[in-house]
């Protein structure tokens, strides 16, 4: 009777203990100590906050909010339209200021920007006032997922950068979980109080809460590895952090050369439109697909509190699989594309699930299926951090201006598709089977298999080109980037 291969096993436990135990420059395990406090603090408790302002909608549209203002149709929609075109105008602008205003000045004044726009959300008294608020809440909110990604990659290694990424968004995804429990509480503690809806509370306190975050992040956050400041870091500190990562130019290749470059670039577009994919297939969670099948469920009358609670259970899955798969990755040497294989099989699955549930909408098994699918589609959440991750590893070695122009055209092409696929394909009227969307979820989801086959497939065969032309180098100087190899 076989045992197993010897060889194998001792194999996989030299992969483990390498993994656990990576040999550091002297010095180096405190430093990372050090910007995992005080970035990852910043950077997790912002995020956090921006996507507790972002899920309160939904919280507050099946908390009284659309029968005290009278929504109608797919004005729920629209609102999030508005917000994501506000997205979309804020990105590229957001993230090439943070190479002229340092970063701790720029988060932070975003974050009070858009903390007053949710605490003025409370005033709105009909969908077309929170219409406008949601614009320009959009624009200001527009750095922190890509801003974050820029300044992890630049301060991380490859093989401690997708446990960051991972813990950065699962913070957001806590942020929407969380959400729906404070929303259980002000309604049971503070509707009525003031004269005010539980729900009108709701974006006074998440709005309350940004602004200690920001004044942290004011006094704390280190910028980047050669323009930081930071007074917990000492000199010796501040010339590792510059050494462990590829060094960046000191002046701003910014011209029309550069532009046109960039555009003409095969990373910039592979990644552009696995994101534009990618983000397609977030479409259950991050248009509230299950508080919505909850409000127009066709037998079944919801309370306040599990329409609330119950959604929490989607973003708590995507948590766990984030996390899990953020970690497996970095194990796995970067292999980030492993998670659209997944995603891609997850999307369809989750969708044949609900179209098999709404031929029979009444019954018990079917209200099961529907929220055994909408759980398990929490878990496409993994590849906000992945991919991420997946772009900042393919362009280490590139202009640091071109990786900040692609993280952001990536969340700028997403947010573009997004802003009229939620409409056609999961409109509030649509609910509660959203049969449109169930089949283009379908089609995404294949679609996303194909790309991230290519992608894997080109980026590999770009980074074996680099190490080649870098071991046959003479010189730095020869060193080409990404962008003249595509």
């Amino acid at each position: 009777m076989e045992t197993g291969n010897p060889a194998m096993a001792s194999t996989s436990r030299s992969r483990l203990q390498e993994y656990f135990h990576t040999e550091h420059q002297p010095g180096e395990r405190k430093l990372v100590r050090k910007i995992d406090f005080f970035i990852l603090t910043f950077c997790c408790l912002s995020y956090f906050t921006n996507y507790l302002d972002r899920s309160n909608l939904a919280n507050a549209y099946v908390s009284g909010m659309k029968e005290d203002l009278g929504f109608v149709g797919d004005q729920f929609n629209q609102i999030n339209t508005c917000f994501t075109v506000g997205y979309v105008i804020g990105q590229i602008p957001a993230n090439l200021s943070l190479h002229f205003i340092k970063p701790r000045y720029f988060f932070p004044a975003c974050m009070i920007v858009w903390a007053g726009l949710t605490m003025v959300t409370a005033s709105a008294h009909n969908p077309q006032s929170i219409m406008a608020i949601r614009f320009f809440q959009g624009i200001f909110e527009a750095t922190t997922f890509v801003g974050t990604h820029y300044i992890l990659g630049s301060w991380y290694t490859e093989r401690e950068l997708g446990k960051r990424s991972g813990i950065f968004t699962a913070s957001g995804l806590a942020g929407t979980m969380i959400g729906g429990f404070i929303q259980t509480g002000l309604n049971s503690g503070l509707d009525g109080r003031n004269g005010l809806r539980g729900w009108r509370w709701l974006f006074i306190i998440d709005g309350l809460i940004t602004l200690p975050v920001a004044l942290y992040g004011f006094l704390f956050f280190p910028d980047t590895p050669s323009t930081t400041k930071a007074f917990y870091l000492s000199d010796s500190e501040k010339a590792l952090a510059v050494s462990r990562v590829p060094p960046m130019e000191d002046r701003s290749p910014i011209s029309w050369t550069f532009f046109k470059k960039t555009f003409s670039s095969w990373f910039f577009w592979g990644f552009v439109v696995l994101w534009i994919i990618a983000g397609e297939t977030e479409s259950f969670s991050s248009n509230s697909l299950l508080a919505l099948y909850l409000k127009s469920h066709p037998s079944i009358k919801y309370s306040v509190s599990q329409l609330n609670n119950y959604p929490t259970g989607v973003p708590a899955v995507g948590i766990v699989s984030t996390l899990f798969w953020a970690t497996l990755t970095d194990f796995l040497n970067g292999k980030r594309y492993l998670v659209g294989y997944f995603i891609g099989i997850t999307g369809i699955v989750t969708s044949a699930m609900i179209l098999a549930a709404a031929k029979d909408p009444t019954s018990a098994q079917s209200t099961s299926m529907v929220f055994g699918a909408y759980y398990w589609a929490g878990s496409v959440y993994a590849c906000q951090a992945t991919f991420f991750a997946w772009a900042n590893d393919a362009l280490r070695y590139d202009d640091h201006m071109f990786r900040a122009i692609v993280l952001s055209g990536m969340n700028l092409g997403s947010n573009a598709v997004n802003a009229w696929w939620s409409i056609i394909f999961y409109g509030a009227s649509m609910a509660p089977w959203f049969n449109r969307g169930m089949w283009a979820m379908i089609a995404v989801s294949i679609l996303l298999v194909i790309w991230t086959a290519a992608l894997s497939y080109t980026t590999t065969k770009h980074e074996r080109a680099r190490q080649a032309e870098v071991a046959q180098s003479t010189g730095f100087g020869n060193h080409k980037s990404d962008a003249d190899y595509a």
